[in-house]
């Protein structure tokens, strides 16, 4: 795969062909209705009524192609914009999203599904994390991710804290 287009794409037909989701429109990077980020800035924004309790999911189970802009708050990048080639204002978020209809096992399958499927990544490239907790909050360390990765096959797995950009969640970067 070489364009972004080819990317969402593949990313979109995987989801709704093979794992059963609704294709999402992306929103407005103007937000409706939330005042409480001048532009979306995320691909989950778009279902933050949903995650609050405040509107029913529009389906069980979702994929997007949400267009962002950060320019500022938490996950602001805009001193790196133009440096490092990979940092950017404007960009897409590629999501897959499960209101009640699968967990973290089902999820990291698909994600490791797509990566060694479709995108035809290699093992080897890749990475996995998982959170390490944080005391500070009351999170502790998600032990049950690490053991499904560990069962798909990962042996090693490196821990994220609240420190890291990466969040309280899974990821699989690729490394060269």
């Amino acid at each position: 795969m070489s364009t972004s287009a080819e990317i969402r794409k593949t990313f979109i037909e995987f989801f709704t062909q093979k794992q059963g989701h609704k294709h999402v429109k992306s929103s407005s990077v103007v937000p409706l209705c939330d005042p409480t980020v001048p532009f979306v800035n995320a691909g989950m924004n778009q279902f933050k009524g949903v995650f609050l309790g405040i509107i029913e999911p529009p389906c069980a189970r979702a994929v997007n192609s949400q267009k962002c802009v950060r320019v500022g708050g938490k996950h602001n990048d805009l001193d790196l914009v133009g440096v490092d080639g990979h940092h950017h204002t404007f960009f897409e978020m590629l999501g897959n999203w499960s209101f009640g209809s699968y967990y973290k096992k089902e999820a990291c399958e698909m994600a490791w599904d797509l990566l060694l499927g479709p995108y035809r990544l290699k093992a080897e490239n890749l990475l996995v994390t998982y959170f390490a907790g944080d005391p500070v909050i009351g999170l502790t360390e998600d032990r049950e991710c690490r053991d499904i990765w560990k069962s798909i096959g990962f042996c090693h797995i490196p821990l994220t804290g609240p420190e890291s950009p990466l969040g309280v969640s899974t990821n699989i970067p690729l490394v060269f």
